[in-house]
């Protein structure tokens, strides 16, 4: 595994777990990362990784509300 340094302002106060899940679900929100990968990266198991999603504003389904209607619509 790689590992990475990232300098941010002291005036940030968000917790290292906060930085990662940020990283890891951006990561999987882009398609560059699988859930499971995600998760290894915010340290967590995958289930817990899943189910945090929503806190960081990322659907486990990929897509949005307004996609997901569409596709309902053209049904």
């Amino acid at each position: 595994m790689k590992t990475i340094t990232l300098r941010v302002p002291d005036s940030v106060e968000l917790s290292e777990h906060d930085y990662l899940m940020a990283l890891a679900s951006k990561l999987y929100e882009d398609g560059k990362f699988s859930a499971g990968q995600a998760a290894e990266l915010a340290g967590v198991s995958k289930q817990t990784f899943i189910e945090t999603l929503g806190k960081y504003n990322v659907s486990l389904f990929g897509e949005s509300i307004d996609e997901l209607n569409e596709d309902i619509a053209n049904a």
